[in-house]
């Protein structure tokens, strides 16, 4: 083990220095970096420039790292100062409504630092029970110099939930997207963190390294890769070639808690995982992007090492090499991402992944795709965003005859939340006027659930060569399931640094299937704060 991560490291190492290497020769006029966590309530907020046929920008590739000379900075910093009164005002004014707890800003290094409350409570109708949340966090961020920047955060965490997340919960043993479930005193008990640092050269390259989460698309959704399931450490590569093409690299360190294990190692088995990004802009209405990945075991079954070989780390994309090899149950997936602009501030968007893992399945392919369209300023009403969106993926896409090599990240998907064989219709409206932000949400789709020990297809973490039917194929097989499911919320910002907020929320869900009709009904208010998303429309 201590040689197969001597050579990793060693090799790891020599594609560094070529990085490197281009960095330093590059020049080093770039300004300094503002990571932005990736949050849809705040970056739809963005869609007039980021959808505008006036501008080039890589939209797809989220974070975003927003520099001085970015065309994004001035919205952004105008969403930062929203409604910030330039008037003099007591300290403890300053430090509730309009600054960072913490801040420090010179030539030389930027700093802050925010607690970040989330306290919720509610009431969840259908079975006369509260609900709560209790949340502390921090974030603190900054910057050296021009070339350096870190991120962290972390949030300790109680709740109590409504029926169908407890559900989950019970099932996955994970808070949705976040991490552990740490039974407490009868209340669910969790805790997790970001951290990154980034160091970038110039202006056409980052490199950063932490424990995140990274999203590929223009949608609500992405089928390529998204944010739904809990952070992983990863590396971090991605250089602008020009003004029209941005390539990634990304190397993750991934776990799974179901796969078998073995005495030699301790805690849950770990995979790695593979992924390259490469996003053309073909003038400044169209782009398209070609993506690949690849998740390998660690070690096997009785805990011989996989090993890693240099293709994992081939900086090239589509390398022929790249694929399963040697008798290793290596899965690789290859996408693309494409959207248009069909008029200013609206745009039209796609995704495909093709799924290139071993099954044994009698569906013909494995196979997801996405389509939907999106904008600003609906209607001609000023900052009213709006976007709809159909996802699809074919029974055990995502899947492998070797569970380990799922594409999953602690048992919970790393493309859409529903896993596979399903059909998704949503749409997604906000409008923000002054302080007040109101959204609402439907989503409606149809998959098929396992019936008795048959594996039909929608759980992604099961073998694919074992309990599959005799016959289909078809997506929507299995036990005929319909999820609707609406949300509204209504919220009063207080501070745009860290997003803290008063709001008011309803949801409503309905699970059906001919053995079950689980039904939700609940409203919340809470004190909210952060960039994040906490998906809840499963």
């Amino acid at each position: 083990m201590k040689q197969v991560y001597l050579n990793l490291v060693k090799k790891t190492g020599m594609v560094l220095l070529v990085y490197l290497f281009v960095a330093l020769t590059a020049g080093r006029s770039y300004a300094q970096l503002i990571y932005q966590p990736y949050s849809y309530q705040f970056y739809q907020k963005l869609n007039t420039d980021v959808y505008s046929t006036q501008t080039r920008l890589h939209t797809s590739l989220k974070p975003y790292l927003i520099g001085d000379s970015s065309s994004l900075r001035p919205i952004y910093d105008s969403l930062m100062q929203t409604h910030v009164d330039k008037k003099g005002r007591s300290w403890v004014y300053r430090e509730l409504f309009q600054q960072h707890l913490i801040e420090d800003r010179t030539k030389k290094y930027t700093f802050y630092a925010d607690f970040l409350p989330d306290l919720l409570i509610g009431r969840e109708f259908t079975d006369k029970k509260n609900v709560s949340l209790n949340t502390r966090g921090y974030q603190i961020s900054g910057t050296i110099g021009a070339n350096f920047f870190f991120y962290t955060s972390g949030y300790e965490n109680q709740g109590k939930f409504a029926n169908y997340e407890t559900a989950y919960i019970d099932k996955v043993g994970m808070i949705p997207g976040q991490a552990y479930n740490r039974s407490f005193l009868g209340n669910t008990d969790w805790s997790y963190s970001t951290a990154l640092i980034g160091f970038t050269p110039n202006k056409n390259i980052s490199i950063v390294l932490g424990e995140d989460k990274t999203f590929i698309g223009d949608g609500y959704r992405s089928v390529l890769l998204s944010d739904y399931a809990s952070n992983y450490p990863l590396l971090r590569l991605t250089f602008n070639l020009g003004k029209n093409v941005q390539y990634m690299a990304m190397w993750a360190y991934m776990e799974d808690q179901n796969a078998k294990q073995f005495n030699s190692f301790t805690n849950n088995r770990r995979k790695w995982g593979a992924f390259h990004y490469v996003d053309w802009n073909i003038n400044n209405r169209a782009s398209i992007g070609f993506f690949n990945a690849l998740i390998a075991e660690e070690a096997n079954d009785v805990g011989k090492l996989h090993g890693f070989d240099i293709n994992y780390i081939n900086p090239i994309l589509f390398a022929s090499s790249l694929g399963p090899g040697g008798g290793a149950p290596d899965h690789t997936l290859v996408g693309f991402n494409g959207k248009y602009k069909v008029l200013d501030k609206t745009t039209v968007y796609s995704q495909i992944l093709f799924d290139q893992g071993t099954s044994t399945a009698s569906s013909n392919s494995k196979t997801a795709w996405q389509l939907g369209f999106r904008g600003s300023d609906l209607f001609k009403i000023s900052r009213f965003n709006y976007l709809f969106e159909y996802n699809t993926a074919a029974p055990y896409t995502y899947s492998s005859q070797s569970p380990i090599v799922n594409y999953a990240e602690l048992s919970e998907p790393l493309a859409h939340p529903y896993g596979a064989n399903f059909r998704e219709c949503l749409g997604i409206l906000n409008y923000t006027l002054g302080k007040f932000d109101f959204q609402g949400q439907i989503n409606y789709a149809k998959y098929g659930l396992n019936s008795a020990t048959i594996n039909y297809g929608k759980d992604i973490t099961l073998a694919n060569n074992v309990n599959l039917p005799v016959t289909g194929g078809s997506t929507g097989q299995g036990l005929a399931t319909t999820l609707k499911y609406a949300e509204g919320t209504v919220a009063y910002l207080i501070n745009p640094k860290y997003n803290l907020r008063i709001e008011i929320g309803g949801l409503l869900r309905q699970e059906k299937n001919s053995q079950t009709d689980l039904k939700t009904s609940m409203i919340t208010l809470g004190l909210r704060s952060s960039f994040r998303n906490l998906y809840h429309d499963f």
